[in-house]
């Protein structure tokens, strides 16, 4: 006799387990988001960094929104929903009409093989800037959300606060939005 299985509420996840053995064989799809909020002009005025405890030490760090692709998921779907998980549902994002990253980032296991580094897998990721214009509530591992100048932004400490070497992807988008001092 067969037996009735539940369906799985998140057919896109992995189990733990199924995960960490899938981590240490393929490279994993992420989005990554640089929330900005512009003026009337397009012109980036601020850009936010979130403030949480990293999964990896336990230590207080800066980071970036980032978030795994799910399957069956589309890259428009995993980036809205991981600006909604760290941003809050009011945080309205304006995503960009394309899917287009300003960069494609990867993450190697071992530090010092590329300026981005995950201890827990080799991972891609798809980098965009996503202007904001509604209130940012920071929520689930997200603890705070902190409102930058480009300029305070590209400060060298700034930059090397961020987990993980994002503080090279942060870079890249402020370049790639002129904002470099």
């Amino acid at each position: 006799m067969a037996s009735v299985r539940t369906p799985d509420p998140n057919p896109g996840w992995l189990s733990d387990i199924a995960l960490e053995e899938t981590r240490s064989r393929v490279p994993i799809l992420y989005v990554e988001g640089v929330p900005v909020r512009v003026d009337a002009l397009g012109q980036v005025e601020q850009v936010g960094v979130l403030l949480r405890g990293s999964p990896t030490t336990g230590a207080m760090t800066r980071t970036l929104i980032s978030g795994r692709v799910m399957h069956g998921e589309s890259v428009r779907g995993a980036l809205m929903r991981n600006l909604e998980k760290d941003l809050g549902p009011t945080a309205f994002p304006q995503l960009p009409p394309t899917i287009t990253p300003f960069t494609v980032a990867e993450y190697f296991p071992l530090p010092g093989v590329a300026p981005l580094h995950d201890p827990r897998q080799h991972a891609v990721a798809l980098a965009y800037v996503v202007p904001v214009t509604g209130d940012c509530e920071p929520r689930q591992d997200a603890l705070e959300l902190t409102w930058l100048t480009p300029a305070e932004a590209a400060d060298p400490e700034v930059l090397a606060d961020l987990e993980g070497g994002r503080g090279t992807l942060l870079k890249q988008a402020l370049s790639h939005l002129g904002c470099l001092p």
